[in-house]
């Protein structure tokens, strides 16, 4: 068994991988340090400005209930997420026009940025 160390999204997970005799050779393996330095992140996307509206716990986005570009009402969901195999409404906290930062099906954390309301 060989145990390799893999890191996605930031997050550092220690795997183990039994060798199968297969009689196929394998393709070389990049190291971490090749992988980072050859890498570049992605440039963050543009938000504008307005009234955020944050994650308040991690979840997957379940529907997006306006369109984008609508008008909205404080208090007026606008978001269906999922936590826990249940679903939750997230509400516009002000009056305004909704640009959505998220997709449904997107996994987000808390915090993360789902709409801003201009």
């Amino acid at each position: 068994m060989r145990n390799f160390i893999v890191t996605i999204d930031g997050k550092s997970y220690s795997v183990g991988v039994e060798e199968v005799e297969s009689g196929v050779t394998p393709a070389p393996v990049q190291t971490a340090q090749t992988a980072s330095a050859s890498v570049k992140p992605a440039a963050p996307a543009a938000v504008p400005e307005g009234e955020k509206v944050l994650s308040p716990f991690p979840g997957i986005i379940k529907n997006l209930l306006v369109e984008n570009g609508a008008k909205v009402k404080k208090n007026q969901p606008v978001i269906v997420m999922e936590a826990m195999k249940m679903d939750n409404d997230i509400t516009a906290p002000c009056d305004g026009t909704v640009t959505f930062a998220v997709i449904k099906g997107a996994n987000v954390e808390t915090g993360t940025v789902l709409a801003v309301i201009s």
